[in-house]
């Protein structure tokens, strides 16, 4: 209706840009600035109620004031809406300038973003109005609580009651304490009473132990009792304690009675299978059989109690406390049952050996010979070998005497299986337990059920047995024989890499010739191998009886620190050198010192290395001084050439090591780098010195360079010239 109106006027029309969506109608000039007003107040609205949230406590005399200013506001905008919208309307009648067009609207986005923007400032600016007018508003940081003032006797109230509940706290703390005091006291009264009780309880077990030990107890008091004066004798010979591990008399001794002990277990079986006790016989049975007790005996009274041990890491040396050890060991007791003499039944009965089989309980004293005997031997494989064919050869004799008593128990001769009674009865059935128990086979067929039995029962045990047996012996073999493995393999290694990679036959000669000269030597391709494996108080030791003497004649080495030289020696390594190998050459960069092992080196020079200058053998160093030289201006060169006279042995130094030990040893430094300048000095040559002192200044500008061809005529001309004014000058004075 209003747009027809306006085209049928003639009234002008805005522009499209700046028109506003259908769904609102154009506002007028007037109108434009209300909308926001209105926008405003609906905004302050929930802005108060949320003041008023957030302040319950105002009066509600505010409250009905502002409802009051509302209705007084309603009737106004009202009267303003009715005028902005006839203003409107009779805008296009009215004289004058166009109103100016609304703001055009590029994007809600950022319209809402401002506005909103605006909506907090208003908002914070409220808020600062707020903070300016009242000073007990809060603001949104978190601040500290304002300590409240009191009056004098508020504040002298409550320090009263702090004091007294205070006390009262103290005196509770003080009678907790109390009461866990009273309690720990009882709890200690208990444990003692525990512990009284607990040790009068061991001391009845005690002296019910001493009460059963009354019969061990009285034998070894007669023992001591009766040997005391022939223990006296022995300790000017023996001494109080022997080391079980080292002293040779002992191992000695131990040979005796493995001797003993194996008499007992060969002849004691073979006397009680086969008929070798006759009135002939039996004088010298008895007396080795006497003898054998003897060595028991003698060993049981005066050796063992003599025995040092180790107890918590000390080794006890003590006799009194190593004869209370031995008696208290369980070895003890079988000695003492394996010496008990079960032989004198024979007086009322037939004599046998079979009175003798308790002293085949001790056998612990032939595995400690065994032991004893492997730790001082230098080949120990040997013993390992004869041991185990000493095993094989025991079971076969044993089987020898089950076969004769088989034999007497069906009969001699009775089948062809069984001996027949003819020859020496030991040597045929041993013969017959080679057979059998090895499987070699030739034997004749069993007839009976125990024959049958008897012969399977000893092939069985010979499979178990001889193969156990063979087991062990190629380990005894394999292990003595692991180091020669190891050097073979590592020899076709080396001979493989250099056929493959086709070596002069001369060089593969020249190792062959090391590995073999090597192993011939010292037993292994590298020494450090196994001295890697030792302790290192171990590794000094050896190091320090090999060396230290030698090291101690170094006249660049002397008056340093000895730990220092123990030091270096840990740090040597062993090289060998053929003949005719050169140790170190004319120029080459010194970085080791060397010590002669075995063998000889040559100081060597000449066109051809022909001329022998010195030659040094065992027990001479050379290359030390290079160690402290530095490499300004080639001072750690050689200064000749050193090679191999025969094959040497030597140790070496290396400067990176000697460094790294000088660390540790300032004050050996010092004096190391004070005589180095001195052996530099005395060692030097003097005409070579002069010969580098002629040259002083020119030598640092270089050679002369030639005079170009330009200034040589110019020169040659000045100088004929000048010779010409000289002839003049003679022929005017004449």
């Amino acid at each position: 209706m209003l747009s027809r109106l306006k085209r049928l006027i003639g009234a002008p029309e805005p522009p499209p840009a700046q028109a506003t969506p259908p769904s609102s109608t154009t506002p007028p000039p007037t109108k434009e600035e209300k909308p926001p007003e209105k926008k405003f107040e609906k905004e302050e609205q929930p802005k108060k109620e949320e003041e008023k949230k957030e302040e319950p406590k105002q009066d509600d005399t505010k409250e009905e004031e502002k409802k009051v200013e509302e209705k007084k506001q309603e009737p106004k905008k009202e009267e303003a809406k009715s005028v902005s919208f006839s203003l409107y309307l009779f805008a296009p009648f009215r004289e004058g300038p166009p109103p100016t067009p609304p703001p055009a609207v590029y994007s809600r986005y950022t319209d809402d973003i401002v506005r909103t923007l605006v909506k907090r400032l208003r908002e914070r600016r409220e808020l600062l109005k707020e903070k300016a007018t009242d000073p007990y508003a809060t603001s949104p940081e978190v601040t500290p609580p304002v300590t409240p003032i009191l009056r004098k006797d508020d504040y002298i109230r409550l320090k009263e009651e702090e004091r007294i509940a205070k006390e009262e706290a103290d005196k509770r703390k003080a009678e907790e304490a109390a009461k866990k005091a009273e309690e720990k006291k009882k709890k200690d009264e208990e444990k003692r009473l525990e512990a009284e009780k607990k040790a009068e309880e061991e001391r009845l077990a005690e002296q019910a132990r001493k009460k059963t030990k009354t019969l061990p107890d009285i034998i070894c008091s007669c023992f001591d009792v009766l040997f005391h004066p022939i223990e006296e004798k022995f300790d000017s010979i023996l001494g109080t304690t022997i080391d079980p591990f080292t002293d040779r008399r002992y191992i000695s001794w131990l040979a005796f009675v493995a001797v003993a002990y194996n008499y007992n277990m060969w002849f004691c079986s073979a006397r009680l299978a086969f008929p070798y006790h006759s009135e002939t016989a039996n004088p010298y049975w008895v007396l080795f059989d006497i003898l054998s007790d003897l060595v028991t005996l003698v060993d049981i009274v005066l050796w063992q109690p003599r025995l040092q041990f180790v107890k918590a890491g000390d080794i006890i040396k003590d006799r009194a406390i190593t004869k209370q050890h031995y008696w208290k060991s369980a070895r003890f007791k079988i000695d003492i049952i394996s010496i008990i003499p079960f032989d004198l039944f024979c007086l009322y009965f037939e004599f046998s050996s079979i009175y003798r089989l308790n002293r085949f309980i001790r056998i612990e004293c032939f595995f400690e010979f065994s032991d004893r005997l492997e730790s001082i031997m230098a080949k120990a494989y040997i013993w390992r070998v004869v041991r185990t064919t000493g095993y094989l050869l025991f079971m076969l004799h044993l089987n020898a005497c089950a076969f004769y008593v088989a034999s007497v128990h069906q009969g001699l001769a009775s089948t062809k299986w069984v001996y027949d009674g003819q020859g020496t009865a030991y040597l045929r059935c041993y013969y017959f337990a080679v057979r059998s128990l090895i499987n070699i086979g030739g034997l004749p067929e069993p007839v009976t059920t125990f024959e049958i039995t008897f012969q399977m029962t000893n092939f069985f045990i010979g499979v178990f047995v001889f193969s156990s047996l063979i087991g062990q012996m190629r380990d005894v073999i394999g292990a003595a024989t692991a180091a020669q493995t190891y050097f073979r393999a590592s020899m076709d290694g080396c001979v493989d890499y250099m056929n493959t990679n086709a070596i002069p036959r001369y060089v593969q000669n020249r190792v062959r010739t090391w590995y073999n000269y090597t192993w011939t030597a010292q037993g292994m391709l590298d020494e450090s191998e196994l001295l890697d494996k030792m302790p290192l108080v171990m590794r000094t030791a050896i190091a320090v009886d090999v060396n230290l003497a030698t090291f101690q004649k170094i006249a660049l080495f002397q008056g340093c620190d000895q730990q220092m030289l123990v030091d270096m020696l840990l740090r040597l390594k062993s090289i060998i050198y053929l003949p005719g190998d050169f140790v170190v050459k004319k120029g080459d960069i010194g970085k080791e010192m060397y010590i002669i092992k075995s063998g000889a080196v040559q100081v060597v020079g000449g066109p051809d290395n022909s001329i022998v200058f010195v030659t040094l053998k065992a027990g001479c160093v050379f290359g030390e001084i290079s160690l402290l030289q530095s490499a300004k201006d080639g001072g750690n060169r050689r200064t000749a050439n050193v090679k191999a006279h025969g094959f040497a042995n030597l140790f070496v130094l290396e400067k990176k090591d000697l460094f790294d030990i000088l660390v540790h040893y300032p004050e050996s430094q010092k004096v190391l780098a004070r005589k180095g300048r001195k052996l530099v000095k005395a060692k030097g040559p003097v005409g070579a010195k002069t010969n580098e002192e002629k040259p002083k200044g020119l030598i640092l500008f270089g050679p002369r360079p030639p005079t170009p061809k330009l200034f040589r005529t110019i020169g040659n001309l000045a100088k004929g010239k000048l010779k010409e004014k000289l002839a003049q000058k003679k022929e005017q004075e004449n």
